[in-house]
């Protein structure tokens, strides 16, 4: 299931989608607007206005006719995600601020469902893998307000950084799924893209 239809959430819906993820879960309440077109490229400018999770669920459709895709056209609240997490393998935030990232950080750890938390910020992104025994995100940052990463409509964001982000999402998911490589557990991936400078730090 993937939290957001943003920048975060289109380019690692369209990864999982292509790569034939059976069923998959798109979760948006939000319209498309053309000035977050740089960064949520599976919209076009003839999208502006139009439901962000129903848009994205009929291009993934167009893109991999055999994966089921769900659409939820609404906030995923704390309640909400109680009732929907279980029904998934593996749990994706793209959102695109800090306290829906701590909601699904700490629904997660109280299912013991596996989740990726990715976060952007203007030439800068983080991604961090949460399994059962592992740190999770809202234990890491302690809150919205440490994470260090603004929303954004406030900090503003490079374009491609999402992608770069969102594509690290996609990947953790996959190596989850099939159970090949080591996964971002207990590491916290950041970058940053004006000095093209990856690190990982060990939790």
């Amino acid at each position: 299931m993937v939290v957001g239809c943003g920048a975060l959430g289109t380019v690692a819906a369209t990864y999982l989608c292509a790569s034939g993820v059976g069923h998959l879960a798109i979760a948006d309440f939000d319209t498309i607007d053309i000035s977050n077109l740089q960064r949520q490229i599976m919209f076009m400018d003839s999208d502006a206005g139009k439901p962000k999770c129903h848009t994205l669920a009929s291009r993934l459709r167009m893109l991999n006719p055999t994966v089921r895709i769900e659409e939820i056209p609404q906030m995923i609240k704390e309640e909400d995600a109680e009732r929907l997490f279980p029904e998934f393998d593996f749990i994706i935030d793209g959102s695109d601020n800090p306290a829906t990232k701590t909601m699904t950080s700490e629904v997660c750890k109280r299912l013991s469902k596996p989740c990726c938390i990715g976060g952007v910020s203007e030439m800068r992104g983080q991604v961090l893998t949460c399994v059962p025994g592992s740190v999770f995100w809202h234990e890491l940052f302690g809150g919205i307000k440490d994470s260090g990463f603004l929303p954004c409509a406030v900090s503003g964001v490079l374009g491609p950084v999402p992608g770069i982000t969102g594509s690290i999402q996609a990947t953790e998911t996959i190596k989850y799924i099939t159970g090949v490589g080591n996964l971002l557990n207990d590491r916290l991936l950041t970058f940053d893209s004006a000095e093209m400078a990856f690190s990982v730090f060990r939790i």
